[in-house]
């Protein structure tokens, strides 16, 4: 009988804990490394003000592994304007047959479920400390920690932006500054969300309001200059809730309470390749960062997994490193479009003078007017062609057809 394979991850957050619990399910032993057990990030309002935008993918992959968390709250449309201009975009769910769009997670109870499910599975070792090096052979990887090192058949980094196997192996990679930083918090508002999320692109950088369960508060990302962050943290309650108001023009009545204001810098980056020695994968942060604008960043982690999981079944648990050079290809490739394309957006978005208004909100008004069109960009952002059979299904539509109109 062959022995069962060994596979070391790096990173306990959401993505590597998923996969972790993935892999294990296959049939793999699974040593899961980090610094620290993870701990419950702030609250604010009574619910954690870390949150993350999850596809339908993404929730049909971490349903594999754990109940779905009821702290979810559900988003059945998005709408999208701008500082200037008349014209917007907006998406709903039933136009693809859908109930939902995707869902927004607090991102503390699901980290608690998945981690409640790792302590209680034999085949998990998890395993706290720094890691010192990572050594490379032909048939293995090693990983050596202070008091240990642990040798396996693969070494999976999801160990975040700064991620330490990136850097041991001194993996090049590129990074792009935004000129931005980020806002986060909660925030209870005199109207209902609607279970949408809202969307205004302002001169200083996109505005995002994110529905939680509750109908009466959203998430916060605000991405903005740093000026403008100073003046914001700066604020009385009151008078941020009064800015924020009126920046997203009181599509939700004013903003009546606002927990904790936290800030984070704001870049895109990106590895040379998602397979830098043969027998060790970047996923998640690790491989790439990008500008949470369209709230992908999760959700392409997500995607790394389940395309993780796609290369070693299709090599029956062997895990021969030429059974990967796929995958990194297919992952480098999604993750330089994105960068480009969200690259593309905060530039676009931000032109301040008038011509180039006019002409976007033109192109704005025109794209919401084709509904074929925004199908495809609703497909395509929110799931792609598992998103597409399931409107399908839904709709009990030809999916060959469906198939061959997808960009």
């Amino acid at each position: 009988m062959q022995p069962t394979r060994h596979i070391v991850i790096v990173g306990g957050g959401l993505v590597g804990a998923v996969v972790a619990l993935a892999l294990q399910q296959r049939g793999f032993r699974i040593s899961l490394v980090d610094r620290a057990r993870p701990t419950p990030g702030p609250q604010g309002l009574g619910i954690d003000i870390r949150n993350v935008a999850l596809s339908h993918g993404s929730r049909q992959l971490i349903e594999s592994v754990v109940d779905w968390p009821g702290q979810a709250g559900v988003f059945k449309a998005m709408h999208v304007w701008e500082q200037w201009g008349v014209n917007s975009l907006h998406f709903a769910a039933r136009d693809l047959n859908l109930e939902s769009l995707g869902w927004i997670s607090e991102v503390a109870p699901l980290l608690t479920a998945l981690w409640q499910k790792i302590d209680a599975t034999p085949d998990i070792e998890t395993v706290f400390g720094e890691i010192g090096s990572v050594q490379h052979g032909v048939d293995s990887v090693s990983l050596g920690l202070a008091q240990r090192s642990i040798e396996a058949d693969l070494l999976i980094a999801s160990d975040g932006a700064r991620s330490g196997v990136r850097n041991l192996l001194q993996v090049p990679t590129q990074t792009w500054p935004t000129g931005q930083v980020a806002l986060t918090t909660v925030v209870a508002t005199e109207q209902s969300h609607q279970d949408t999320a809202w969307q205004r692109f302002l001169l200083d950088g996109p505005l995002a309001f994110l529905p939680s369960k509750h109908k009466h508060q959203c998430s916060v990302v605000w991405s903005q200059s740093e000026q403008s962050l100073q003046a914001n943290l700066a604020a009385s309650d009151a008078e941020f809730c009064q800015r924020i108001s009126q920046a997203l023009e009181y599509r939700l009545g004013a903003v009546t309470e606002v927990a904790t204001r936290q800030s984070f810098p704001l870049q895109q980056q990106l590895a040379q390749t998602a397979q830098p020695r043969p027998r060790v994968l970047l996923i998640g942060d690790a491989l790439r960062v990008v500008h949470p604008l369209a709230g992908l960043g999760v959700n392409l982690g997500f995607e790394d997994a389940r395309a993780v999981l796609a290369a070693v079944d299709a090599m029956a648990g062997q895990l021969d490193p030429a059974g990967f050079a796929k995958f990194a290809r297919q992952r480098l490739l999604k993750s330089q479009l994105m960068l480009r394309l969200l690259s593309g957006l905060q530039v676009l978005y931000g032109q301040p003078d008038p011509l180039t208004s006019w002409v976007r909100n033109i192109g704005v008004g025109r794209v919401n007017k084709m509904g074929w069109l925004k199908r495809q960009l609703m497909l395509e952002a929110l799931g792609g062609r598992e998103l597409l059979k399931e409107s399908a299904t839904a709709a009990d539509g030809n999916l060959s057809d469906a198939e061959g109109r997808l960009i």
